[in-house]
């Protein structure tokens, strides 16, 4: 079971934005911790004899067959690097997002360190059948140890609110009694949330360093986003 000390209790739309201040400037000193600790590690700049931080090659047919192509920065449209589509995927090292159209819209898929034969692997159990997959990007702020979101009832900060620093496979299990979530402020590192229990169905990919961590409505979640209902959501891992 998450650790739910991480939880807040139900609070007014006044007292949640004085609790997104305190996490924004919270955020900002754990960013600066991060910078001093890491910026010189190899992992920024990797030697000769290091692989990159972030590598992924992608192949055109199922089960790594096909042509293939290796990538340690984002493509926003594989048409142009000669691939017509990706259906198999091995991430060696790093934490990305794909995503079904070009120029990064459409669904998103996330990708963490391991391999994907096929479809299905990676997307989630969606609602609707579509294998297309177009453009990705890495996930540069995921850090799985150091994740933390607060979730808020309503649009714009407002309602009741509650700070998750877990994985929650359910978030009615645990204490949030309805199925949407109307706006986030990801404070560090980085979520992805799922339209069902169980990390089912429709991915949302939530970052600190996109919008400036702050989500202010459904509709911000992405170009697929059709419903604000989020039911399960976890830590992305790098």
């Amino acid at each position: 079971m998450p650790d739910l000390a991480c939880r807040g209790p139900a609070t007014p739309p006044a007292r949640g934005r004085d609790r997104l201040k305190e996490s924004r400037e919270r955020r900002e000193r754990e960013m600066n911790r991060f910078t001093k600790t890491h910026m010189t590690s190899s992992m920024y700049f990797p030697s000769m004899d290091t692989a990159p931080f972030f590598k992924v090659t992608v192949f055109e047919q199922e089960h790594f067959q096909g042509k293939c192509l290796e990538f340690t920065s984002e493509c926003c449209n594989i048409h142009n690097c000669g691939l017509d589509n990706i259906r198999s995927i091995r991430v060696e090292s790093g934490a990305w997002v794909g995503f079904e159209h070009h120029d990064f819209q459409g669904q998103q898929f996330v990708l963490e360190r391991g391999e994907y034969p096929n479809w299905e692997a990676y997307s989630g159990s969606l609602s609707y059948h579509n294998e297309r997959f177009m453009s990705l990007r890495p996930i540069y702020c995921a850090s799985h140890h150091s994740s933390r979101m607060m979730i808020f009832e309503g649009e714009n900060f407002t309602g009741r609110s509650t700070e998750l620093c877990d994985d929650y496979p359910s978030l009615r299990a645990m204490g949030w009694f309805t199925p949407e979530v109307g706006s986030m402020h990801v404070q560090c590192g980085a979520f992805v949330c799922y339209e069902y229990p169980g990390y089912r169905g429709q991915q949302y990919i939530m970052e600190c360093q996109r919008h400036s961590g702050d989500y202010q409505h459904w509709r911000n979640w992405g170009s697929h986003c059709q419903t604000p209902k989020i039911q399960s959501i976890r830590r992305i891992r790098h």
